[in-house]
């Protein structure tokens, strides 16, 4: 049967270290125990003080001051390692575990789980042709030589690396290698740990290689298994449970997660809550019991990453009062001007006010400062306006007690036009074709950052026509998307001939909507 011997890397809470101990043990498995070398001395008084007597504990004849990124962390484990290595012989496993780590499976689960299979769990995936690395430095963290902690001094860390790089001082990683990267956490047979202690009393090159890179406890274990083990007997994964948040911090589970972390297809979870009093008790209560069943789902990464995008639109758990319906509302009409020109638009909505009783918004989705009635907060933010765009209508057809409504969008809001035009509601559109003077162009260049007072002339001649093309593409893209109920008011027409599409856009007569069309400098910049 496999006998556990448990590597535990801890810095804090004595107590919680004593009953993790206490609780893995009682099952007839080991555990090798590395404090800190910089926690508080009572502390690690206290952990030996009740700890010594338990024969399947034993202590790190060296302990290391640990920092995240740096080599340290690896010396520890390899400390803790060696102890184990030699304080239990009858050790089948060795199990790399934090002092966040509980188990969520039972002792006996464990034990089958590791017989069921003759492998090694970790892992491991190639260093460059992965993408395990989501942010910051990559073959950085190989190439060149790292001296510094990133956290606790940040500005030498930096200056190191900037001055490596003028002088071209990268290093060869060891030809025999293939570097891997992967979780720190790890679940590795007995003669596999003898093989790394045999190989790096064999080679101190690799060592030296490693003690200088950044953050080796993620690449150092996942390289030299893939290097000394058959790829056949490697479980590429790891069997303590942990999910990161998008910041790249670890998710901490609570009292509430108990369920979830059950149904996991792994032995052990991190990083539980020291505040998850209950959850401690029934998990531990959990590794002692005898013929629990367990219904593995392992949904727990998937259902995580649901609902952390579904709170980001307020829809974790249910809809906000104002999602409840998702239609704008099969009897209303949304009449959608769109103009490039946001004050030619301005001034037809301001005559459409004066000549009829139709509500009319203006560029609601592109200006904050449009001005809109309180609606709850839906109206607050841009991000929100856009993300509750048919919400947002709905409720402002309710707030006019109207239904039919007039509001601008700039061409560029195609998805905008999609969506209104795929409702269940009538949606007419009216684009404005304007003509754009070179005069226009420049203004509009510096109005949102592409140019400024001081470009040259040669740079504007060169922007110009580009500016003038992705307009013309706009326009395209538009007519290409073949909306329903799509009419054009033109800049070169009469306001005779623009009458007829606006009679059309508005249910207006053809007097009514002459008189609209023959506003005074409609289209004048």
């Amino acid at each position: 049967m496999a006998r556990i011997a448990f590597i535990l890397l801890c810095h804090k809470d004595p107590e919680a270290v004593i009953k993790q101990a206490q609780r893995l043990t009682t099952a007839g498995d080991y555990m090798a125990i590395h404090l800190d070398a910089r926690a508080d001395p009572a502390h690690y008084r206290r952990i030996r003080s009740e700890l010594d007597p338990n024969p399947n504990v034993t202590f790190v004849r060296r302990r290391v001051k640990c920092g995240w990124g740096e080599w340290s962390l690896v010396s520890a484990t390899l400390e803790a390692v060696r102890a184990a290595v030699a304080a239990f012989p009858e050790a089948t496993h060795f199990y790399l575990l934090s002092g966040d780590c509980m188990a969520i499976k039972s002792a006996e689960y464990a034990h089958a789980f590791l017989d069921a299979q003759d492998r090694d769990y970790i892992e491991s995936f190639d260093f460059f042709a992965s993408d395990w690395i989501k942010t910051g430095l990559r073959e950085e963290r190989l190439i060149y030589r790292h001296f510094f902690n990133e956290r606790r001094r940040k500005a030498w860390f930096y200056a190191s690396l900037e001055w490596q790089k003028r002088l071209g001082l990268e290093r060869e990683i060891p030809r025999d290698l293939q570097v891997m990267i992967g979780s720190q956490w790890w679940c590795l047979r007995r003669r596999t740990i003898e093989m790394i202690l045999d190989f790096i009393a064999e080679r101190p090159d690799v060592v030296r290689f490693f003690r200088t890179t950044w953050i080796p406890d993620e690449t150092f274990f996942q390289t030299l298994v893939r290097h000394l083990v058959p790829e056949t007997e490697i479980e590429n994964r790891t069997l303590t449970f942990l999910l990161f948040s998008d910041y790249g911090m670890p998710v901490v589970f609570y009292n509430d997660h108990y369920d979830l972390l059950l149904s996991q297809d792994a032995l052990f979870a991190r990083k539980v809550s020291p505040e998850a009093q209950d959850l401690k008790r029934r998990l531990g209560l959990l590794y002692a019991s005898q013929g629990t069943q367990f219904q593995i789902s392992n949904e727990g990464a998937s259902l995580y990453h649901f609902l952390t995008e579904r709170g980001r639109i307020g829809r974790r758990f249910a809809p906000r009062f104002w999602e409840t319906e998702s239609s704008l509302g099969r009897e209303r009409e949304l009449l959608i001007v769109v103009c490039k020109k946001w004050h030619v638009a301005k001034r037809l909505l301001e005559r459409i006010r004066q000549m009829t009783n139709i509500p009319c918004v203006e560029y609601l989705f592109n200006e904050k400062a449009t001005e809109l009635p309180d609606l709850g907060g839906i109206e607050a933010t841009m991000g929100k306006r856009h993300r509750h765009r048919r919400a947002l209508l709905r409720m402002l057809f309710e707030h006019f007690g109207a239904d039919r409504m007039v509001i601008c969008l700039d061409p560029a809001n195609l998805d905008l036009l999609q969506d209104f035009c795929g409702d269940r509601s009538v949606t007419r559109l009216l684009e404005i074709e304007c003509q754009f003077t070179d005069e226009y162009l420049i203004g509009h260049a510096m109005r949102v950052g592409l140019a400024g007072a001081r470009t040259p002339p040669e740079t504007l001649a060169r922007l110009l026509p580009t500016i003038r093309n992705e307009m013309a593409l706009e326009s395209d893209r538009i007519r290409d998307a073949g909306f329903a109920n799509h009419l054009r008011l033109r800049e070169i027409d009469s306001p005779e001939a623009n009458a007829a599409p606006l009679a059309e856009f508005l249910g207006l007569g053809p007097d009514k909507a002459l008189e609209i069309a023959q506003t005074d400098h409609l289209f004048a910049d």
